[in-house]
C-alpha cells in the first residue's frame, strides 16, 4: 500500500515538472496550447492610412499565409505611442516586432545608428535605399544584433518619408529660424545642428504636437507629408507654411526579438524574414505614394510650399557629420555611405 502510494505520488510530481517545462518552452518560444506562434507586433502611428500600418498589415498576411502556424497581433499606438516604450516591451518580451527610429535605439547604447538620422547624410531617396539595402545596411545589422546581445536582431529596413520643415513662417534663408521654437530632438547631435542654424530646439511629444503648434508651445517642426498632414498640423496656424528642406531622408528599423526568434523553428524563422521582405517592400511603396498624394492634400487644404538653397544647410551639417562620426568610431561607415552618392 505504501510504496504504491509513494509510485503514485512520484507520479504526481513528475507530471507537473513535466507540464512547467513545456510551459516555460511554449513562453520562450511565442507558441500558444495549441502550437501556433502568436507574434504581437507594435508601432506607434495611430492612423490606419499610415505607412507604417499598412506595411505591419503585409507583415501579417504574409506570415499567417505561410505553412508555418503563425498568427500575427497588429498593434497600431495601442501598445504606446512612444518608441521608446516599444523598445522597453520588445526587449522584455511583450512584444515580438516593433518599428522604432534611430534616435530611439541609440539610447540602447547602440551609438553606431546615430549615423543614420544625422542631416543631410543622404541626398537622395536613391542614395538611401542603395546604402540599407547594401553593405553599409547589412555591416549596421550585425552592429544591432552584437551589440544588444541578441536582444534585437533586425528584420528590415523601413523609411518614413523625407522630412522638410513646416511652420509659423515660410523659410527663404538659415536666417529665418533665428530663434524659432522648434520641435526637434533637444540633445545629441541633431539637437547641436538645428542650434547651429539659429532655431531652439524643444521637446513636445508627437501625440500633443497638434495642440503644441496650436497654442504656440512650438513655431515650427519637421517631418514628412504623410506625418503631419494626417495629423493636420498643417492647418494650424504655426504649421501652415512648409519649406522643402529635406534634411533627412528616414529610416526606420523593423526589429524582432532576437532571443525569441532563436527559438522559433527553422521553418518560423523562414517565414518571418519572408514577411519582413514583404512588408519592407509595402512599406517603402506605400511612403513613396503618399509623399505626393499628402502634399497636394496640404496645398489645397491651404498650406504654402515653397523651395529652398539646401547648399547652406548641407554645408552646415558637414563638418558635423564628421565629428559625430568620429566620436561613435563610424568613420568608415560615413565614408562608405559618401562614397555611394
Amino acid at each position: 500500500m505504501k510504496k504504491s502510494l509513494s509510485l503514485l505520488l512520484v507520479m504526481m510530481f513528475a507530471g507537473v515538472f513535466a507540464l512547467a517545462g513545456c510551459s516555460g518552452d511554449e513562453e520562450a518560444s511565442g507558441a500558444s496550447g495549441d502550437g501556433k506562434l502568436k507574434i504581437i507586433a507594435a508601432h506607434n502611428q495611430t492612423s490606419p492610412d499610415n505607412p507604417y500600418q499598412i506595411g505591419m498589415e503585409a507583415f501579417k498576411e504574409s506570415a499567417e499565409k505561410s505553412d508555418a502556424n503563425i498568427e500575427v497581433e497588429v498593434h497600431a499606438g495601442t501598445l504606446g505611442t512612444s518608441e521608446s516604450e516599444l523598445v522597453e516591451k520588445l526587449k522584455l518580451g511583450a512584444a515580438d516586432v516593433v518599428l522604432v527610429s534611430p534616435g530611439f535605439m541609440t539610447k540602447t547604447g547602440i551609438d553606431e545608428i546615430d549615423l543614420f538620422a544625422l542631416p543631410y547624410v543622404f541626398d537622395s531617396y536613391e542614395h538611401w535605399e542603395s546604402v540599407v539595402d547594401g553593405e553599409v545596411g547589412e555591416e549596421m545589422e550585425s552592429i544591432i544584433n552584437e551589440k544588444s546581445n541578441n536582444d534585437f536582431k533586425l528584420l528590415g529596413y523601413w523609411s518614413a518619408g523625407v522630412r522638410h520643415y513646416y511652420g509659423k513662417k515660410p523659410l527663404n534663408s538659415m536666417e529665418d529660424l533665428e530663434g524659432l521654437k522648434f520641435r526637434t530632438q533637444t540633445s545629441g547631435a541633431i539637437a547641436d545642428y538645428w542650434e547651429q542654424t539659429g532655431a531652439v530646439p524643444t521637446s513636445v511629444a508627437w501625440g500633443e504636437l497638434y495642440q503644441g503648434l496650436q497654442q504656440g508651445v512650438v513655431d515650427a517642426s519637421e517631418n514628412s507629408y504623410p506625418y503631419f498632414v494626417q495629423e493636420n498640423h498643417h492647418k494650424t496656424d504655426n504649421g501652415k507654411y512648409v519649406t522643402e528642406t529635406a534634411h533627412d531622408y528616414t529610416t526606420r528599423f523593423l526589429l524582432i526579438n532576437g532571443k525569441k526568434f532563436e527559438n522559433y523553428s527553422d521553418e518560423q524563422k523562414d517565414a518571418i524574414m519572408k514577411a519582413a521582405e514583404a512588408s519592407v517592400q509595402k512599406e517603402r511603396e506605400a511612403v513613396n505614394k503618399q509623399e505626393e498624394k499628402y502634399k497636394q492634400q496640404a496645398i489645397d487644404d491651404g498650406a504654402v510650399v515653397n523651395e529652398i538653397d539646401r547648399q547652406p544647410f548641407i554645408d552646415l551639417a558637414k563638418p558635423l557629420l564628421e565629428e559625430r562620426a568620429k566620436e561613435i568610431g563610424a568613420q568608415d561607415l560615413l565614408n562608405k555611405i559618401n562614397e555611394m552618392k
